[in-house]
């Protein structure tokens, strides 16, 4: 193009002498509304029932024939669909002679051919323990004890079952209801909802038990956080994971000071050293207000248990105001994560916000994210768009690149990473917002590259994002929770099925083990520890 030619920028062709920056930024926002503009009208449409807008694809007329001896051969068969034998491995039931009836005189039995049949015996099944009654010598009376399993007048499967159609099968409790009634139980929904929520202090010391027994094991953590409903009040749902287990917990708010609640359990004390005053210093507190707390705290370090003997010492130090409030307290629970030795030497991963980053911690970040930011960006013309792809084809190859480096890191591997990034995500495009989204990404360099010093790490945060959408679906089917036990307890039992899951153990054997009080299952705890040891 020598200079003369008109150009188009955002379907609209403009002249050379007209091509300002003001005619180029007033051009992209009608580009940017466009799009949001088919975006809603397509949303429109959905909601309506219309049928979506079709995609015509481009002809293929002019391109040449493929050549069919260059088409991919399919080599073996897809996964998981190999023949087995599983019969030899079925545990028989009931074994049912067939005979024939009407041979000749003279016919002898001569072996037999086994057709076995996979089936299901799901029927009512009530039991009635007649306790013996005894009369003493002394004219007293003694009565037979119930086994050490029976609780109620509701038997260990049904309760089993009730749990595993709710939290694994995401059924709700009407239909649960509905099922159990036409199965031949007599029961109200008041007592499903108790089956649910009640007498299940044993599961919760369990998902308490998950992260601290996590951290004596694992190399990294991954955290993501949703929105959620309690109490007809929105509230958030935060994830810690990594892949041993999977951690629930359901708040008011995803503030960073909740986030450094969740990290520091099961410990409860608020810590006030030099480890919260080097905290609250790089955050910015009021010099002031630093020195009266360096004297508070000058002989030794000054711990506060519980959340309201934390807001008396707040209330005490004549710290009113929300901002210093928020550092002061975040220092505290950051000074809990060093007291404990929390989180030292063990990366957290996420997709970049704000909570989930803590200062004096490692902090990783998802690569996925970063490039997301790329994809959002929205081209006006052609030269705009190749220098976005061209870019975007940059950065993959340089994602591929570093998981080659994950499975066998070298010194001279990492300082080419380290030059090349350099190079990608400081170069100069002729798209402004192109070069802004480098920027930005090039700003969040040692949380990008942690990887390189710890490739254990994953590159993505894939794995949270996953176990982040089991609550998802929940909260679709089932909405919210109505009380502090029923939050309690889906926090408790979504993450002890995504644990389950993460170990590969059966959940349905797990609620069994722990209903019928025979505990030949180990705790979900030990299984971490165990498991991660293994890896």
């Amino acid at each position: 193009m020598d200079g003369t030619e008109p150009i188009r920028i955002a379907g609209i062709e403009v002249p050379p002498e007209q091509r300002t920056p003001l005619v180029e930024a007033l051009l992209r926002i009608i580009e940017q509304q466009r799009a949001e503009i088919q975006q809603l009208q397509d949303e429109i449409a959905r909601l309506k029932g219309l049928p979506p807008r079709p995609t015509i694809r481009p002809s293929t007329l002019n391109e040449p024939h493929p050549d069919p001896s260059r088409k991919k051969r399919r080599r073996g068969k897809r996964p998981g669909s190999a023949k087995r034998q599983k019969t030899p491995a079925l545990m028989i039931h009931e074994t049912i002679p067939l005979p024939l009836e009407g041979l000749p005189e003279g016919t002898r039995q001569n072996g037999y051919e086994d057709f076995v049949v996979q089936d299901l015996k799901i029927e009512a099944h009530n039991v009635c323990y007649r306790r013996l009654r005894y009369l003493l010598p002394d004219g007293t009376f003694r009565t037979a004890s119930l086994p050490a399993h029976v609780e109620g007048h509701f038997g260990p499967t049904l309760r089993t079952h009730v749990l595993y159609q709710h939290y694994q099968n995401h059924v709700t409790q009407p239909l649960i209801h509905e099922e159990l009634l036409e199965r031949g139980i007599d029961i109200s929904t008041g007592q499903i909802d108790r089956l649910l929520t009640e007498g299940h202090d044993q599961f919760h010391a369990e998902k308490d038990g998950l992260l601290p027994a996590a951290r004596e094991v694992s190399d990294y953590f991954q955290a993501d956080d949703t929105g959620a409903r309690h109490l007809g009040k929105n509230a958030y749902t935060t994830v810690i994971a990594n892949p041993f287990f999977a951690s629930f917990t359901t708040t008011e708010s995803k503030s960073r000071i909740n986030f450094l609640k969740l990290l520091r359990a099961p410990h409860e004390e608020y810590v006030m050293g030099e480890d919260a005053l080097l905290y609250m210093e790089y955050q910015g507190l009021s010099r002031p207000l630093l020195r009266r707390l360096e004297a508070a705290v000058r002989k030794a370090d000054r711990v506060v248990v519980g959340e309201k003997a934390w807001q008396r010492q707040l209330l005490a130090w004549g710290i009113l105001a929300d901002e210093p409030r928020r550092i002061v307290t975040e220092a505290a629970l950051f000074g809990t994560l060093i007291r404990h030795e929390l989180y030292l030497g063990q990366p957290l991963v996420s997709d970049d916000a704000g909570q989930f980053k803590i200062l004096g911690l490692l902090h990783g970040l998802c690569w996925l994210h970063a490039e997301r930011s790329l994809k959002k960006l929205l081209p006006m013309n052609p030269r705009e768009q190749e220098a976005t792809d061209r870019v975007r084809d940059d950065l993959w190859r340089y994602y591929q690149r570093l998981r080659a480096y994950r499975e066998s890191p070298t010194l001279r591997r990492k300082a080419g990473l380290q030059r090349d990034f350099q190079r990608l995500f400081t170069r100069r495009t002729g798209f402004v917002e192109l070069n802004e989204a480098l920027q930005r990404i090039h700003d969040k360099r040692d949380d990008l590259l942690l990887v390189l010093d710890h490739p254990e790490i994953p590159l993505h945060n894939n794995l949270s994002e996953q176990d982040i959408r089991e609550w998802a679906k929940k909260r679709k089917i089932s909405a919210g929770t109505r009380s502090e036990l029923g939050r309690r307890c889906r926090d408790t039992f979504i993450s002890l099925k995504k644990t389950c899951r993460k170990l590969g153990v059966s959940f349905w054997q797990y609620l069994q083990d722990r209903i019928r009080k025979t505990h030949e299952m180990l705790s979900l705890p030990d299984l971490v520890r165990q498991a991660a040891q293994e890896a």
